[in-house]
């Protein structure tokens, strides 16, 4: 009875890697492989062109990040479109699904007209903003219209991120707004009916309980997030047509990647090392940003 209990033991363990094994194949193929190659490639100084080559160099490639100043500026452009894009696209986020939760007339109509830029590729918005953010387009005209003034949205570099940013909040506030109607209609009715009976108001109901019950929601909004933002590439890649200005303006970390990885020769080993530099800051500003939430749940 036991050597028969364990043999099908073994045969069920089987079948379940027999039904497994395609999706470990394909999780061995596209992700940990290209990963192992990339640290691979980021110690070594590569050839690809001609007869591939691969020279060890050890830690250069990281020690280069020191004195690259493009690779700062790229980190400094990175860093201060994640700290103003990520709070203002939670905050309307939240501002919108509580709108729409109100129980306001067209909640339906709204809630679609609200989630189209969602719908809608990246690339076909940043073309649209691209036509709507030129010195003849439709923003300066409308900002002439009421008497402000206008801008060089793609030609200044005081100017360009900042239209990157408005683009992105805008375009990506819609889908964590959805995520918050949801949590939002998983509150209990009789939190605010209490509320009421000992006299509180709206605003108050709102920052004592709406708040405090969606702080896991907000902190896995605010994780997905800081991870969106710091992978900017396409909206800065279209608007600076691959060149990261004007004068690296728009330069973001992905896109120096890019950059270093396939217009430059001799830089793939490098643009490994700089992409592993920033899967390490992405993953301690998500620890970060997780304990906070955490120190948070204890009040």
């Amino acid at each position: 009875m036991k050597w028969t209990g364990t043999k099908r033991m073994w045969r069920e363990t089987g079948a379940a890697y027999a039904f497994l094994l395609p999706a470990l194949f394909v999780l061995a193929l596209f992700i940990i492989g290209p990963i192992v190659f990339a640290v691979f490639l980021a110690f070594h100084k590569v050839q690809l062109l001609g007869t591939a080559s691969f020279e060890f160099v050890g830690f250069d490639n990281f020690a280069r990040m020191a004195h690259d100043t493009r690779a700062k500026i790229a980190l400094w452009n990175t860093v201060k479109y994640v700290v103003i894009v990520v709070p203002c696209q939670t905050v309307l986020a939240l501002v919108l699904a509580a709108t729409l939760n109100a129980g306001l007339k067209g909640e339906k109509f709204f809630r679609i007209v609200y989630f189209l830029p969602t719908l809608t590729s990246s690339a076909v918005l940043t073309l649209i903003f691209m036509w709507m953010y030129n010195q003849n387009g439709f923003i300066n005209h409308v900002l002439e219209a009421v008497g402000l003034p206008t801008y060089n949205w793609l030609g200044d570099p005081d100017v360009a991120l900042n239209a990157i940013m408005i683009m992105n909040i805008w375009s990506t506030a819609p889908y964590f707004m959805v995520i918050y109607l949801a949590a939002l209609q998983d509150i209990p009715d009789s939190l605010y009916e209490a509320a009421e009976l000992d006299g509180a108001n709206a605003w108050q109901k709102f920052w004592h309980i709406t708040i405090p019950y969606l702080r896991p929601v907000t902190s896995f909004v605010v994780i997905m997030g800081l991870i969106g933002t710091f992978q900017l590439f396409d909206q800065s890649y279209i608007f600076s047509a691959g060149s990261g200005g004007p004068n690296n303006s728009t330069l973001t970390v992905v896109l120096l990647i890019y950059q270093y990885a396939f217009k430059t020769l001799g830089t793939m080993g490098y643009a490994a090392a700089l992409a592993f530099a920033l899967a390490i800051v992405i993953l301690v500003a998500t620890m970060l940003q997780r304990k906070l939430s955490k120190e948070e749940s204890l009040y």
